[in-house]
């Protein structure tokens, strides 16, 4: 996990900055109800006193996409202690999007095991070793997941890449890398990398 070491009224004033720089408009708390848009993924399912920061957001009126970038944090209770969780979050709402129900994440070990036992699911790429060797993919609409997925530079950026974290549900996508608050001068490649995802996995537009 990322610890930023400044206070929090330092990264928002980064943040800030950064927005202005990627022309997208800065509010310092979630104005808009997205956690009710957000409660069907996976990393929005866990843990309680759920809350968004330092939203960063771009509409577009012509396409009606909505571009977020923003920090989440939510604490889970294990009885007589409680750990908080932080992370930086891409989330795009496009009516150009028809993706599966999705959930990409590192793989490890564990995760393996249980597919090797029967009791996880993990969809691998015969022709992408390295990829499916690093993530664990899974969608009950498997051959959805599978052309949604199977693109060249998809793979490659996650191969190349890891750690990353990608979800999606219809019109919606997320993509983060999990317990990692993302410093103020990355963004503009979490930006970045969100939006290449997005060009791949768009339909052409009406």
């Amino acid at each position: 996990m990322f610890n930023f070491s400044g206070k929090d009224d330092e990264r928002q004033a980064q943040m800030r900055q950064t927005a202005h720089e990627l022309k997208m408009k800065f509010t310092e708390e979630d104005e808009y109800g997205m956690i009710a848009l957000l409660r069907d993924f996976h990393l929005f399912s866990k843990g309680g006193s759920k809350t968004i920061t330092n939203l960063l957001t771009y509409s577009s009126q012509l396409m009606e996409d909505k571009i977020n970038i923003f920090d989440y944090k939510y604490t889970v209770s294990t009885g007589k202690s409680a750990v908080t969780f932080k992370q930086t979050v891409f989330f795009i709402n496009s009516k150009r999007l028809a993706m599966p129900e999705m959930l990409l994440k590192p793989e490890h070990f564990f995760h393996r095991l249980g597919n090797w036992l029967g009791l996880e699911q993990d969809i691998d790429f015969e022709e992408h070793k390295d990829f499916s060797h690093q993530y664990l993919l899974q969608g009950e609409d498997e051959a959805h997941v599978r052309r949604t997925m199977n693109q060249d530079e998809v793979i490659r950026f996650f191969t190349v890449e890891k750690e990353w974290c990608l979800e999606s549900i219809g019109f919606f996508m997320i993509f983060y890398q999990h317990e990692r608050l993302i410093p103020p001068h990355e963004i503009k490649y979490l930006f970045e990398r969100g939006m290449m995802l997005f060009k791949n996995f768009k339909t052409e537009p009406l």
